[in-house]
């Protein structure tokens, strides 16, 4: 059953439908990377705006985040996010066929999991909990917050840090499925792990002193003299000793992963100079932040080694500390409600028919059935529960990864996933990425995941708002689980002492006389 503001609710997803479409296109098609997200965070914040919301933007001193507010009168503050970064490397036009988007090559930005759908589905659940608030004089106020990075788990642990989840009496997150049995559900117990990331950067800015010439000639000499190895010999040291000693870090158990990505190296020279500058980024995803730690420590001693033995000096600096999920029960069960009311999305003949095409184009057979069955299944939180729970061992609390998990040491927090495209294979065929992301823009196979997940996320919003005993519940749960509430004897503190990393070489689209294009050239040759 439904309350007659939910009905409203529902009523303006229908109204809307197109223009979530047409904006979820419009994200997608920006595809812009973490802390570079300009056009996409400027489109929210017109968007919002323009719906009537007073909008800070650069929030938490990112360029491109933003906090908004609606309130209609005294009442609860009732939180929800937009997500919008995309990831260097996967640039896919929203068609079958493999193919960049039009003016851009294969290494620009794209969406993958996707952002783009995440952020216009929060959007729309929360344009249409703002019509039914109106519409039945229901008193709170909206808080939606824009998130860039998420992929680097960037910008949750410094909203947190600065107070922007605070004073919610609740948040609603979502993301797109992309691993079972997290689809059509809602987390249970065992929410994301904890994740430090920071950047390396090694510079050799005092060369003269690694050797000292005997004729006295001056720094830089003839290309056959001898001359300072260089900060990229120091990244060098780092990867591979790192990646040498990954085994030797933590227990061979928990699901971690550490990653790495070189931001900076070389400056392009070929001339007898060593390299002044390289930075490499570590991302290490975690259960624990005891894991977290120690994995640190390693990392530390390999810069200062690699440092030292390349005539450098190195620098550690944050873009990341976030702290492991905190489960609430009670809104899961609000989040699962929701979506059991509104029911598990569903894709027509058209959308099947562009998957058959995808299917094929990416080198496997078309299928009667060209999506796999969970996506148009409900899976009950403690069921999926049970399921991510099999290859766990018992003492592990926390697995796999995103930054939502900050928003729950500060408001009961739900995190429920929906259905987004996926290719069914009936032999042993691996789809490459790009079908994937394909399905991931192209309008009649992403839109019934935005409109299943705007409908969910109204619901539960309204939920919140109306119902006085579910939101006290949820609360009354937070407290108990932070033995006190914000500061209680089992809250963990926001772990963000940095400033936002936003100055560093992120990938990103530039503009020159030869046009905007993505920082590594689409065409080389003509370049």
């Amino acid at each position: 059953m439904t309350t007659s503001a939910q009905a409203t609710a529902l009523a303006c997803l229908d109204d809307i439908q197109p223009s979530l479409s047409a904006w979820t296109r419009t994200i997608f098609d920006f595809g812009e990377t973490a802390w570079r997200e300009y056009q996409s965070a400027a489109w929210y914040v017109e968007r919002l705006k323009h719906e009537g919301f007073s909008v800070e933007e650069g929030s938490g001193g990112m360029a491109t985040a933003f906090c908004a507010h609606w309130t209609n009168g005294a009442g609860p503050t009732i939180g929800m996010y937009a997500e919008y970064d995309a990831v260097p490397g996967n640039c896919q036009d929203a068609a079958p066929v493999k193919r960049p988007r039009p003016g851009l090559g294969e290494q620009a930005g794209g969406h993958t999991d996707p952002h783009s759908g995440l952020g216009i589905a929060s959007l729309g659940g929360l344009l249409a909990t703002k019509a039914a608030m109106q519409r039945h004089g229901i008193p709170g106020t909206l808080r939606f917050t824009g998130e860039p990075a998420e992929k680097v788990r960037g910008s949750k642990p410094i909203h947190a840090a600065k107070g922007y989840y605070d004073g919610l009496a609740g948040m609603i997150s979502f993301h797109p499925f992309y691993m079972l049995p997290l689809c059509n559900t809602a987390r249970w117990d065992t929410h994301c792990g904890a994740a430090y990331a920071m950047i390396y950067r090694f510079v050799c800015d005092e060369p003269e002193n690694w050797v000292r010439a005997s004729d006295g000639a001056p720094i830089p000499q003839a290309h056959s003299a001898v001359r300072a190895p260089g900060a990229n010999d120091a990244l060098m040291m780092m990867y591979m000793a790192s990646k040498a000693l990954r085994d030797s870090m933590l227990p061979h158990q928990g699901g971690w992963s550490i990653s790495e990505a070189i931001l900076t190296a070389g400056q392009a020279t070929a001339d007898n100079l060593p390299a002044g500058l390289a930075e490499i980024q570590y991302m290490i995803r975690v259960p624990t932040l005891a894991m977290a730690e120690q994995v640190t420590a390693v990392l530390d001693r390999n810069a200062k080694a690699a440092a030292k033995m390349s005539g450098c000096r190195h620098e550690r600096h944050w873009v990341s500390k976030s702290r492991p999920g905190l489960a609430n029960h009670a809104m899961a069960d609000i989040a699962y409600e929701a979506l059991s009311t509104v029911g598990p999305p569903r894709w027509d003949e058209a959308a099947k028919a562009i998957a058959r095409e995808i299917q094929v184009n990416a080198g496997g057979t078309a299928t009667d059935e060209p999506f796999i069955a969970e996506m148009e299944q409900l899976t009950a939180p403690r069921d999926a529960e049970a399921i991510l729970r099999r290859d766990l061992p018992p003492s592990q609390l926390n697995s796999t990864s995103d930054d939502y998990t900050d928003i729950s040491w500060h408001t009961p927090t739900a995190r429920f996933y929906v259905a987004r495209p996926a290719l069914r294979s009936d032999s042993s065929q691996a789809y490459a990425s790009w079908a994937m992301n394909a399905l991931g823009g192209i309008s009649a196979t992403i839109d019934p995941m935005v409109t299943c997940a705007a409908k969910t996320i109204a619901l539960a919003a309204l939920r919140l708002l109306e119902d006085n005993g579910a939101r006290n519940a949820a609360m009354d749960e937070f407290v108990a689980r932070t033995g006190g509430g914000i500061g209680g004897s089992n809250w963990l503190a926001p772990l963000c002492d940095y400033e936002p990393p936003i100055h560093f070489r992120w990938p990103e689209y530039v503009t020159t006389p030869r046009g905007r294009d993505w920082w590594i050239p689409s065409n080389p040759q003509a370049a």
